[in-house]
Order: structure tokens, then sequence, then C-alpha cells
């Protein structure tokens, strides 16, 4: 696929929901973000907000109770269910399939999910992310999945192997564990990117770093405008948030809530979703960065989401020059 910004920015406009007056409330996307714990109550945060930021009607986050209520007094945009749960607090009455079934019931009413941001190690946890991601495959939801979400893609690539509404955003250090299990490591940054997709069987991967590389296994884009010099902790929560407003979107699209010419495939609109989001949070990085400096945070960034969509997606062009 082209790389040619421009372009491709182009045809993301295309599937973006129109603010005319014409939907009501859910129509321009449902996401729910499936992780928070009680050590990691932020990403979540980070991942939710920059959902409803970008421009989705409803963001959930399902969660551990000990981390609901801090959660809820980050925002009150955000709708919280403390659903999830740790070992040390498992009951006969609440096994893991349980609280699966009661996640599950949550689906048929979104878009997309994001598994991973704040989900951590425990084991309870990675399980019932495991069964919630199975669940979302069931019903051909896409996905997103990030952070402890892809440590259980590490140790169970099985649960995305050939699922292509699943987008996987690992950093650098997160593809490296999950491509040196899963391929031989010859080759530059966008020969791996690609052959770990396609050893996934045509996940999308996000590879984030100086340089994003995504790849389907058989298309592959660069994404390269600048972004901020600061790396701190969360910002890779507003990629996954905004990579699943992105990919709501497409299901709204495939649904026909507007019409429209009906002339994206879902495969391209995966990619789309992908580098669209991929740009919008190097955009946010670097305006953040020009204002914050070494003092940037990932709080400064989200501050940055409502602009970039304005810049970069509002209107037939640009109005920045990347």
């Amino acid at each position: 696929m082209s790389t040619n910004i421009s372009q491709l920015l182009k045809r993301i406009r295309k599937f973006i929901p129109p603010l005319d007056g014409s939907l009501h409330k859910g129509q321009s996307g449902r996401v729910a973000v499936i992780g928070g714990s009680e050590s990691y109550t932020g990403a979540p945060y980070f991942s939710g907000q920059s959902s409803m930021l970008l421009g989705a009607d409803l963001g959930h986050v399902i969660c551990e109770p000990g981390a609901s209520t801090v959660i809820k007094s980050y925002s009150p945009d955000l709708i919280v269910h403390p659903l999830m749960c740790e070992s040390k607090r498992a009951t006969a009455e609440r096994p893991t399939s349980k609280i699966v079934e009661e996640i599950a019931a949550q689906l048929d009413r979104l878009h997309c999910i994001v598994v991973g941001p704040g989900l951590g190690r425990d084991p309870m946890m990675q399980d019932i992310a495991e069964g919630s991601i199975r669940e979302a495959r069931k019903r051909e939801m896409p996905i997103v999945i990030d952070a402890d979400g892809l440590f259980l893609v590490t140790n169970k690539p099985e649960i995305v192997m050939g699922y292509e509404h699943a987008v996987l955003t690992p950093n650098i250090m997160e593809f490296k564990r999950l491509a040196e299990k899963m391929v031989d490591m010859n080759g530059d940054a966008t020969t791996l990117c690609a052959k770990l997709a396609e050893k996934l069987g045509g996940v999308t991967i996000i590879q984030k770093g100086q340089k994003d590389y995504i790849s389907n296994g058989k298309e592959t884009m660069v994404v390269e405008n600048e972004g901020g010099y600061k790396r701190s902790g969360g910002q890779g929560d507003l990629l996954s948030g905004m990579t699943a407003t992105m990919l709501a979107w497409k299901k709204c699209y495939e649904e026909g809530t507007w019409k429209h010419d009906n002339d994206l495939s879902s495969h391209e609109m995966t990619a789309l979703a992908a580098f669209g989001a991929a740009t919008l949070t190097r955009y946010c990085s670097r305006k953040a960065f020009e204002k914050r400096g070494r003092a940037l945070q990932a709080s400064d960034l989200i501050k940055e989401v409502g602009g970039a969509y304005v810049d970069l997606l509002d209107g037939d062009e640009p109005k920045v020059k990347l």
C-alpha cells in the first residue's frame, strides 16, 4: 500500500462518521478497554479517554474493582465496569468462566475492544483477558491488543492466529519477545514486521519506535511523521485508544450506519485505521513536546487529540504539513 500521507488520510476520511446531526448516540463508535488492575489505573484511562477524544461516542473500561473507583475519579465520561478479578480475590462464586460470561454480555453493545492497558500479569487477569478475546472473535469484533495483552499473545499466540480483525501495538521490546518466539530474526525492521504478521496469519501489527512499521504480512507501511523526543509512559495507550476508535468507525461503516459509496474493503480499512492512529499519535507527541519539552507526560498528549483530528482529518486536506 502506498504511504503517500495525503492520499491515505483522504481514504480514512471516507469511513469517518458524518458530524451533521443525522446519527444518534453510539453510532459514531462504542469502545471498551479491558484492563485496569489495582497497580495500573492510568493506562486504561488514557486508552479510553483518547478513544473518546478522537470521536467515539461511548467509552467503557472493564477492570478490577480495586481500579474502578480510581479510574472513575479521573473522568466522569468513562463508563467503568468492575467485573475483572485478581487471583488473590478469587472466589468459588465467580470463577474465571463466570467473569468472562459477564464481560461477553457487554460485547454485543460494542464496536471494538482494547485488551491490555493496565492488565498486569496476574494469572486470573490474564485468563479473563484470554476469554474476552475469544468471545470477541466469535462476534468478529475488531480487537486492539497492547501492553500485557501482548504478554498473553506471546505466551498463547493461537488466540489471535489467523484473526484479521486484530491489531497488535507492540513497542520495540514487546515486538522482540514475540518475534523471537515466532520467526527467525534475520532482516530489517520492515521485513521482520511483515514476517511476524504473516506468521500470525494476517493480523495487523503496529511496531512502535522512531518510525512505526505497520504490516498485515502482505502490505507494509512506514509512519515517520515527526513525533516528540520524550518517551514518557502512557503514549502507547493513546495509540491503542485511537486505533480502537478508527476500527469502531470501520465497523459502523460496514454496518451501513450512514450512506456512503461502499468502496472501502474491510482489509483496507484495518490498515488505514492503524496508519491513521499512528500518524495522529505521533502528531500529538510532537505538538505536546513543543509545549512541554522534557516535562512532557501522557496527560499532555491527550490534550492534543482533538486538535490533531482537526489539523489532519477535518476537511478535504490536512491543515498542516507533516
